[in-house]
């Protein structure tokens, strides 16, 4: 005869208890359902609401002033080719513009309600999150958008497809539709991202063929792992940074930068920052090897989250200190020997995986070829880099030619950002939270200091800077830094920072921004309408003490 399993829950033995439990699940839904309807109405619904309009705007906008395909039979097909030429182009352009505003501004009215700035307002961790799911879903469906990079991705994962090795040969070699729409600065250029990324894009192009739209989709498919694992990972930092989670998510995930950029652009830094984020998350949590291997699948896919690893060994000491501390086992090794024996297990896990990744490319020894199309990225020349800033300060005063001088600024940005990085890495490593501001720092360092420099790349330390508490002050700044970010490049990937009205209205718009933090009407466009709260800005009583 069977034995009850005493765990299982108690089933209701009379119609009266069945009744109860469909009533009280009842109630559940319709609180749950009550709970959605009244945030719809709150000022904070009306953002989210806001947001996803401008989502829909950029992604209809981009059909015609997005990194279009130069031959769009589909576009053709629906009799909307015209949206790319005269005026179908500049109303295309007047709609991503509308779309990115919207976003922005209802980002900055979150943020009041999440740091806040506004007594009475709020955001939840799951509102947020919801919300972030909210504004993406658009997105998924619009062509790339300010970047043309997902072309290059499928043209790349189409040469391993095809037999080519993308570390030694260029798309130029593998002619077809996917080579077409290349930016002609990448079709001779080899592959500089990680064997992970090319598997991912080999096996998307596997799937869907030489279709450039079902392979934009399917990318940006791939990319949402990425995006979850950092809407767990970001707010679970602040458990060890002490910063506050929804203005972790509020300011490393839902800002326009991140899930314009990195979603609507198609960028493989969605993947990278996730894994890389989730992996220190587990590395904090003790689980050393498992984040190890984690930020390594990160380094697979581009080899920036590698800069991580170095200080993952710094933690890893501490938190062996403080277990034989606990356990009382006498006196500690010597810092020499745990560091070479930590060291060395994490180089150990970190170059399994590399060999595994690499191995099932199929390349052989020439896999690792990646390592020295790093360079690739000199091509980029903007004035987000700051050798290039030097470059051209120079050919202001001088006859020297740019290219020339730029060989010279790029040499002095890497012996300095060497130095930087060696000099964080020494000097952060008493503590956890030194151990990530270091990595913040050294990414930071890496951004200004690289031969290149995209507004995408402040991803990578905003995904760790959010997770510390930061002050009102700090938070204004970084909201106008993003918006200026988010506003110096034109829709189709092309660089609007040498227009000098284009960078005066992203100026303009960005300090409008930063102010609108803590301001509700920063213009003063509601001239007969006080708002009780405009001149708010000290911090809500419940915000974490900043550093």
């Amino acid at each position: 005869m069977p034995t009850p399993d005493t765990d299982a829950p108690a089933l209701p033995d009379t119609p009266g208890a069945t009744a109860d439990l469909i009533t009280t699940g009842g109630a559940t839904t319709h609180n749950w359902v009550r709970q959605c309807t009244d945030f719809a109405r709150s000022p904070e619904g009306h953002a989210a609401a806001l947001g996803f309009f401008g989502a829909l705007m950029i992604t209809f906008g981009g059909f015609g002033a997005g990194s279009v395909r130069r031959n769009d039979p589909l576009l053709e097909t629906a009799h909307l080719s015209w949206l790319r030429f005269g005026h179908g182009y500049a109303l295309s352009t007047v709609f991503v513009w509308i779309g990115v505003v919207a976003m922005i501004t209802a980002w900055v009215r979150l943020g009041r309600a999440t740091i806040g700035t506004v007594p009475g307002a709020s955001v939840t961790l799951n509102e947020l999150r919801a919300i972030v799911g909210i504004w993406v879903f658009p997105l998924l469906f619009a062509v790339p958008m300010f970047s043309r990079d997902a072309y290059s991705y499928l043209a790349q994962g189409a040469l391993l497809r095809d037999g080519f090795n993308p570390y030694l040969v260029g798309p130029v070699v593998n002619p077809g539709v996917l080579l077409d729409n290349v930016s002609p600065v990448w079709t001779t250029t080899t592959a500089p991202y990680g064997p992970v990324f090319l598997l991912i894009a080999r096996g998307i192009t596997s799937i869907t063929g030489d279709n450039v739209v079902a392979g934009t989709i399917a990318l940006r498919l791939v990319m949402l792992p990425g995006l979850a694992l950092m809407m767990w990972a970001v707010p679970h930092l602040t458990k060890h940074l002490g910063g506050k989670p929804t203005t972790a998510l509020w300011l490393a995930v839902l800002n326009p930068l991140v899930l314009i950029h990195l979603i609507g652009g198609v960028h493989n830094e969605m993947l990278m920052v996730g894994l890389m984020a989730a992996g220190i998350a587990m590395v904090l949590e003790h689980h050393h090897v498992g984040g190890i291997v984690v930020v390594a699948i990160a380094v697979g896919v581009k080899a920036t989250a590698g800069i991580a690893l170095p200080f993952l060994v710094w933690i890893w000491m501490i938190h062996e200190r403080e277990r034989r501390a606990a356990l009382g086992e006498g006196a500690l090794p010597h810092p020499v020997r745990m560091f070479a024996r930590i060291a060395g297990l994490g180089v150990a896990v970190f170059g399994l995986v590399f060999v595994i990744a690499t191995a099932l490319t199929g390349l052989g020894r020439n896999g690792y070829g990646w390592l020295t199309a790093l360079s690739g990225s000199k091509k980029i020349i903007n004035w987000l880099s700051l050798p290039t800033i030097m470059a051209h300060a120079v050919t202001w005063v001088t006859p020297l030619r740019l290219e020339s001088v730029l060989v010279v600024t790029r040499a002095l940005c890497a012996i300095a950002l060497v130095a930087i990085l060696a000099w964080t890495w020494w000097r952060f490593k008493n503590s956890e939270k030194e151990a990530i501001l270091g990595i913040t720092i050294a990414f930071v360092a890496i951004v200004i200091l690289s031969p290149a420099a995209l507004p995408w790349y402040y991803s990578w330390p905003l995904a760790l800077l959010a997770g510390f508490a930061l002050s009102t002050r700090t938070l204004q700044v970084m909201v106008g830094l993003c918006t200026w970010l988010m506003l110096v490049f034109q829709p189709d990937g092309s660089i609007g920072l040498y227009n000098f009205w284009h960078v005066a209205l992203a100026t303009f718009a960005s300090v409008v921004a930063a102010i609108s933090l803590c301001t509700v009407d920063p213009l003063k466009l509601r001239a007969n309408q006080t708002h009780p709260h405009s001149a708010q800005t000290h911090p809500h009583p419940g915000q974490p003490t900043p550093v």
